[in-house]
């Protein structure tokens, strides 16, 4: 386990670690772990350009004068968007790309309990949020990430290290409505479409973590489904909740922390916040190595156990990730009409 104390030292060193006049999107932050994520980093970073990206104006309003009072000389642009919509996701990526050449850190968090929801684009909603939209994301704005000589991260808050086999046909999950095999899937999905997009960019670091209880927006809604996880939630959460401050302050350490360094770190860069001598050290990734590039971490931010790694290598032993990639760029072509924007 990575303590909270020593979470509260690295993030405290960023002023200093890393250079003034970061660029940041973060998409889904009008809310829960993405909106603490983001009060954190503007909390210490310095003069940082900020794109955050949802649906509520009136969040977002809110959410933007708190950040301008913990950082009066960061910059904080909300960008309205739907992203449960591939299209949406590739003019909100050319808006970004209009104003930045470089980004630092991007930040997912999107996501919503919608099982029975289809999209205009015929997908599932939940999985459109949770998989499709977040790829999306990261393929059109990868090269700008890479572009970057500071920090270069992707976080994508979802449920890392709870991987399971997923099934080969039925990618969209049109047959399976069973939550604790979605979750199975979608992670897997997850997981494995960063394991590629790090072999085509081993300068960028990935980080896809499972955040523990945490109170957020998800369970918003009036469906049977939603009134029942709100009532739950309202007598159990606040002995299982970790602290809204906490979460944030952990998910900022898993964005600039040194210890999730990318495949392949470049010479002139500054790649993260160093570590302080302790027991903290660089994390295990997905391959069952120590910086290897793509991490899933817990809670704790702790690397998850061999069995998870035995997992994910047999997924890739066996062309698991060809064969998502495959899908996943064969519905990008179906409603969008190219692989990335």
């Amino acid at each position: 386990m990575v303590s909270f104390q020593a979470v509260q030292t690295s993030n405290a060193a960023i002023p200093t670690a890393l250079p003034p006049g970061l660029v940041a999107v973060f998409v889904g932050a009008t809310s829960g772990i993405g909106e603490y994520t983001l009060k954190a980093f503007a909390k210490h970073a310095i003069q940082p350009r900020v794109y955050f990206i949802g649906r509520s104006q009136a969040s977002a309003d809110r959410i933007t004068k708190e950040c301008k009072a913990l950082n009066p000389e960061g910059e904080f642009v909300f960008l309205k968007v739907d992203v449960s919509l591939m299209k949406n996701v590739d003019d909100v990526c050319r808006v970004i790309k209009t104003k930045e050449d470089v980004i630092n850190l991007l930040v997912l968090s999107q996501g919503a309990l919608t099982p029975t929801e289809v999209t205009s684009e015929n997908l599932r909603n939940a999985i459109a949020l949770a998989y499709y939209s977040r790829t999306r994301f990261i393929v059109n704005l990868l090269p700008l990430l890479q572009r970057a000589s500071a920090l270069r991260r992707v976080v994508s808050i979802l449920a890392g290290g709870r991987e399971g086999w997923p099934d080969l046909n039925d990618w969209p999950l049109w047959k399976t409505n069973n939550p604790l095999a979605v979750r199975r899937h979608i992670t897997s999905m997850v997981t494995l479409s960063l394991e590629h997009l790090s072999k085509q960019a081993p300068d960028v670091s990935f980080v896809h973590d499972f955040p523990g209880a945490v109170r957020s927006n998800l369970a918003k809604g009036n469906t049977a489904l939603h009134i029942v996880l709100r009532t739950v939630l309202a007598i159990v959460g606040p002995f299982v909740y970790m602290p809204n401050d906490e979460s944030g302050e952990r998910h900022l350490f898993l964005a600039t922390s040194v210890r999730y360094p990318p495949a392949k770190q470049a010479q002139d860069a500054v790649n993260a916040v160093p570590l302080e001598k302790g027991p903290v050290t660089i994390a295990q990734g997905t391959d069952g190595s120590d910086g290897s590039g793509v991490y899933t971490p817990d809670a704790q931010c702790e690397s998850p156990g061999p069995k998870v790694v035995a997992l994910v290598a047999k997924m890739r032993d066996e062309g698991v990730t060809e064969k998502l990639w495959e899908h996943t760029e064969a519905e990008f072509m179906r409603i969008c009409g190219t692989v990335a924007t």
